[in-house]
């Protein structure tokens, strides 16, 4: 028996995050182990008009690509692939990982000829994304694997991955829409700042903000949601950061995360686990070195690290910020083939001061919205 929660989700992704209208056509991705909320998105694209395209993955595919492509391969982007991120109006990706490791052992260099090689349909994705010719939203579907880095059982996570996206089960939409709105005050409060300090534990940070814009981030591009987001000017971070978790790319888990910045560079970078893959990473392309996002966390139901960026990167009384490519609709310039989000615990002794305005103590905002 299907759980009921499924194709409530189903529901909200479909006909609230992408809002699918009659013949668009939508690009349906995600895990075999999310089956069953892969058939109920497909169901409700078909109920709304669209066109489903499904292309599941099975498990440990990405294991068996690394092992065994040649170069050649991993530089290959599938002609189909491009063509449907070129021409497709939407695209719902359902992650559902049957091993969360499986890419533990792969060769860094490896990964970074890989992402090299997908940098320009990155940029397509962002560009597209950013002039509204593009609806995306990623969710996730719990699974066994999901719920062991979490460390709770099945029925655990389950609750807290449902309650996350849905915390209104009777009107998930109407819950949504409202938080959307509350949200809109803070990006409004944000409106024509210029400087940004971020001070905690081993970390302090300036940046500009100045003629960038904050995106409400309200369950239209992922699900569950819950933050406010920018792109800083790319030659202004300045200072040093220690993030709070494990920084996770690509099934790497990277912890200890020092990174320290000079005219918005990345200079030096330190991790007590998996360094090596973290400098391999940083020397991707022209860009990785540099912040392409700032953020605050803001979905109250997430207060907790699961090991899995689509939740935690919204933990409440939280900032992170991603190495690579920025969104354009920010206003960010920086243009890279790696996006990675890194989250910094703020509860416990953190500020961030907005243009010398003290605006969140503590993980909490210090002004009323």
């Amino acid at each position: 028996m299907t759980d009921p929660r499924v194709d409530k989700l189903a529901d909200v992704l479909v006909n609230y995050s992408v809002a699918v209208q009659p013949g668009n056509k939508v690009l349906i991705q995600g895990d075999a182990l999310a089956e069953p909320l892969l058939r109920a998105v497909y169901t409700r694209v078909l109920q709304a008009g669209g066109y489903p395209l499904m292309i599941p993955s099975l498990p440990g595919m990405d294991e068996l690509f690394f092992r065994y492509a040649s170069d050649e391969q991993l530089q290959h982007v599938a002609e189909p692939l491009k063509l449907i991120i070129e021409t497709y109006d939407v695209s719902i990706n359902i992650r559902g990982a049957e091993n969360t490791k499986s890419l533990s052992n792969v060769d860094p260099a490896k990964m970074v000829l890989r992402s090299q090689a997908q940098a320009e349909l990155m940029k397509i994705y962002m560009q597209r994304s950013a002039a509204g010719e593009f609806r995306w939203v990623v969710t996730l579907f719990p699974t066994n694997a999901h719920a062991q880095d979490a460390e709770m059982s099945l029925s655990e996570y389950e609750d807290f991955v449902y309650g996350a996206c849905m915390p209104d089960l009777d009107d998930p939409v109407g819950y949504w829409q409202r938080f959307s709105a509350w949200q809109q005050n803070i990006v409004d409060w944000l409106k024509g700042k210029e400087r940004v300090r971020v001070v905690g534990p081993e970390t302090e940070l300036q940046l500009s903000i100045a003629g960038r814009t904050f995106i409400n981030s309200d369950g239209k591009h992922n699900m569950p949601s819950g933050e406010v987001f920018t792109g800083p000017v790319e030659d202004s971070v300045e200072g040093h950061v220690h993030f709070s978790y494990p920084a996770i790319h690509q099934g790497r888990e990277v912890a200890g995360v020092r990174l320290w910045f000079e005219n918005g560079k990345v200079v030096k970078a330190t991790a007590d686990k998996n360094e090596d893959f973290l400098l391999q990473t940083l020397d991707t392309d022209a860009g990785s070195r540099y912040v392409g996002e700032f953020a605050i966390g803001t979905n109250a139901g997430i207060t907790q690290f699961t090991s899995q960026i689509l939740f935690d990167e919204k933990i409440n009384g939280s900032f992170h910020m991603a190495v690579g490519a920025g969104f354009p609709e920010t206003g960010s310039k920086n243009v890279s083939a790696i996006h990675w989000d890194m989250i910094c615990d703020l509860r416990s002794g953190g500020e961030i001061w907005v243009d010398d305005e003290l605006l969140y103590k503590n993980g909490e905002f210090a002004v009323e919205f």
